[in-house]
């Protein structure tokens, strides 16, 4: 899914809440992808919300210097959106001609988004027949405000770079993380830190879009005010001990468990709602990334909730990298897979 669309040599861009990310692939999806350039840049969350004026060329200063940094020449690029500034939704039309029904979504998009269509940027993707009804075909629609769009776009092109894909997180992010060659569909969970993105994949297109607020900063100062220790400290210990019950006699994990209790019924309410419509589509996994990933006994928790076998996610499966490259991003390798999404993209992606 791509709100704008190119072609060409590119590389991606990913603005976290404290940190940016870069990357370049060479390659393709059919031979397999190599690791080009990266960066990882940490960012002083206020720089990065920052709207003014000065805060943009704070922020156009230090993604130059990442590119510099990594060693980027190209000047195009693929940036992602946040979920919270876009509507991704999947939607059922009448089945008809290809070229009738580009013209009916064209004209009739705005029945499907939440903004009138004059003040949207909004692309679609034809997935195939309904599971429901032969007679209507499944359509997944992607929508932002034309004024979020061109902020974005105006912030890049003020540092002569030429922007040839706008594309939701979400989406990109599961198009990195879903297991190679799965038949079956896969519940796609990335935990930010504010927000977790939730994308049920299936048949290699995303057929469910969420995003919970809350984030590991709400793990984060659930422990710290639990525990009466600061937030550094509370993150440092979900991150060491996880969920682990014979570790500091299970603190963490006794402190987390009524808001992950509450995060794992989300996630069946997902599985559900899928199996409900796909009734002859098993949910054959679940896979984590991000913070997700990186909390130990996570996946053990979510697959003793959910019943559904849950592993961490490896954004990187396709992507061959050196081993001065893997091991330079050893620290923050479960960061990487919304940018690498991206920067797998082409014209023929979902």
């Amino acid at each position: 899914m791509n709100l704008i669309h190119g072609v060409g040599d590119f590389f991606a861009l990913d603005v976290g809440t404290n940190s940016i990310r870069l990357v370049q692939l060479s390659g393709d999806v059919q031979r397999g992808w190599n690791l080009q350039h990266f960066a990882y840049v940490p960012v002083d969350p206020k720089i990065i919300q920052d709207d003014s004026e000065v805060g943009k060329k704070q922020m156009g200063e230090i993604i130059l210097g990442a590119m510099k940094q990594a060693g980027i020449t190209t000047k195009s690029i693929a940036v992602g959106m946040p979920a919270n500034k876009t509507y991704t939704a999947i939607i059922d039309v009448p089945k008809q001609d290809p070229k009738e029904m580009t013209k009916t979504l064209k004209y009739q998009l705005d029945k499907y988004i939440p903004m009138a269509i004059d003040e949207a940027k909004a692309d679609y993707v034809i997935l195939g027949d309904s599971p429901n009804d032969p007679n209507q075909t499944e359509v997944l629609i992607s929508s932002t405000s034309i004024a979020n769009a061109e902020k974005q776009m105006e912030m890049l092109e003020n540092l002569e770079l030429n922007v040839v894909a706008q594309e939701p997180e979400p989406l990109a992010m599961a198009r990195a993380l879903m297991p190679v060659g799965a038949q079956d569909a896969h519940l796609i969970i990335d935990l930010g830190e504010k927000s977790c993105d939730i994308v049920m994949m299936y048949l290699g297109a995303p057929r469910l879009v969420r995003s919970i607020p809350g984030g590991f900063s709400m793990l984060v100062k659930t422990v710290a005010a639990t525990l009466s220790v600061n937030e550094d400290q509370a993150r440092q210990y979900i991150l060491k001990f996880g969920l682990a019950q014979d570790k500091i006699e299970g603190q963490v994990f006794k402190a987390l468990d009524s808001v992950l209790e509450n995060f794992a019924s989300e996630l069946v309410k997902s599985i559900q709602f899928f199996s409900g419509k796909y009734t002859n589509a098993p949910v054959g996994g679940i896979v984590l990334s991000g913070f997700a990933g990186a909390v130990p006994f996570m996946a053990e928790y979510i697959e003793a909730k959910t019943t559904v076998s849950t592993k961490l996610g490896n954004p990187w499966q396709l992507v061959k990298a050196t081993p001065e490259q893997q091991q330079a991003l050893q620290p923050v390798v479960n960061e990487f897979a919304v940018v690498i999404g991206l920067a797998e993209r082409s014209n023929e992606n979902v």
